[in-house]
């Protein structure tokens, strides 16, 4: 008999512990995943609950309770998530060592948390081994230094729950989480989606709404959501600003801690000013001082500096974003910042990889004006604005 008293006991803990053993005893309070529910069945392990006084195993059996999570709390996700890319190899394979020097660039340079595997990682590009280890090596670099909000978007309830538990382990502290996309889905079958996996999940939940990708996640559907503890918030990259403003209104009357983050950079002064807990800003993974600034002048209701870095970003975005494949713009942003990016996960015609190295030289005249430093010539033109950089 072994004693398991972890708050959520998932498969992989059940596969580490019981080993050849045929019965275990599980504290009351212990919740199980579905995936350790069937793992349970299929080996036929018999299991009681109890608490650790009425039962009696050797020192060794003992199984400490360990967290599952970084735990940080939800008043931790606030200001610039940094949705950052996934860098290849010439092989095409996950560039380990650029990655760690990537992330803790990042780090280092005052993103508030990490955001792997959300659009702009490239999620639907990466096999499931791949999200995994991306997540995995983050969470190694990153040592609870920042939180980590991972996208745990698989096509089905019961990927999601065992990537999810898979996250648990690692130290994820939260997952993002976007509509069942692909196929039309009700707004019954929508609440009943994302309550199935609030009830089981052992993270808390960020719901993602992206219309142009997935099906609406309306505000009534929201709300109705809001019976779920384990649902902590919304990312809203719609691009509307009303509904932003709708959401933080409608869902904080009822949860006064619901996170609200925006997904567009675009509005990033704005949405903070209406109360938006801050933003998952693909711009971050490239001037990542800059977008920090932005917001924490905005909160700090410097008005003057905020708008002037607010407008100074909108030509980077937009080349990034704008007439080229996805994140290629905001890779080729990257590598104008110095790093090795590798090349692209999907195909490129002759003209797009044209256009990706014209793309790179504009990126580049960007960033020299707001005051970065960048190698080699530039043909850039005189734009006579002021550096923005450290001022």
């Amino acid at each position: 008999m072994i004693y398991l008293d972890e708050a959520w006991i998932t498969v992989d803990l059940l596969a580490q512990k019981l080993k050849d053993v045929t019965a275990v005893s599980i504290c009351p309070k212990s919740k199980l995943t579905p995936m350790a529910q069937d793992y349970l069945n299929q080996h036929r392990i018999e299991v009681t609950r109890q608490v650790v006084s009425e039962v009696s195993p050797a020192p060794a059996q003992v199984v400490a309770s360990q967290p599952t999570q970084n735990n940080k709390g939800r008043a931790a996700f606030r200001g610039i998530f940094c949705p950052n890319i996934v860098i290849f190899d010439d092989d095409n394979h996950i560039n380990y060592v650029e990655m760690e020097h990537y992330i803790n660039w990042l780090i280092e340079a005052g993103i508030y948390g990490l955001y792997p595997n959300g659009s702009t990682g490239e999620f639907t590009r990466l096999s499931w081994e791949e999200r995994q280890d991306v997540v995995r090596l983050i969470a190694n670099v990153n040592q609870g230094r920042v939180p980590i909000l991972a996208g745990a978007s698989e096509a089905n309830v019961r990927d999601v729950m065992k990537m999810t538990e898979f996250y648990a382990e690692v130290g994820v502290d939260a997952i993002s989480l976007v509509p069942p996309y692909y196929y039309p889905v009700s707004s019954r079958s929508l609440f009943a989606y994302f309550g199935e996996i609030a009830t089981h999940s052992p993270l808390d939940i960020l719901l993602y709404n992206i219309p142009q990708f997935t099906t609406e996640l309306t505000l009534d559907v929201m709300e109705d959501l809001l019976v779920y503890d384990r649902i902590m918030g919304t990312k809203d990259s719609s691009r509307d600003m009303p509904r932003l403003i709708n959401t933080i209104h409608r869902l904080r009357a009822q949860r006064p801690d619901y996170v609200v983050l925006v997904g567009c950079e675009e509005m990033l002064l704005p949405s903070v000013t209406m109360g938006a807990s801050g933003g998952t800003i693909a711009t971050s993974g490239i001037v990542p001082e800059v977008i920090v600034e932005l917001y924490e002048k905005t909160l700090s209701g410097d008005v003057d500096r905020a708008l002037v870095l607010q407008y100074r970003i909108l030509d980077l975005i937009n080349l990034m974003l704008l007439d080229v494949n996805f994140p290629e713009g905001f890779k080729t942003g990257v590598a104008a910042r110095g790093f090795r990016v590798g090349p692209p996960r999907h195909v490129l015609d002759a003209t797009e990889k044209d256009h990706l190295l014209k793309l790179e030289g504009q990126i580049g005249c960007i960033l020299q004006d707001m005051g970065y430093p960048i190698d080699g010539p530039r043909a850039c033109p005189v734009t006579q604005l002021s550096p923005i950089v450290g001022q």
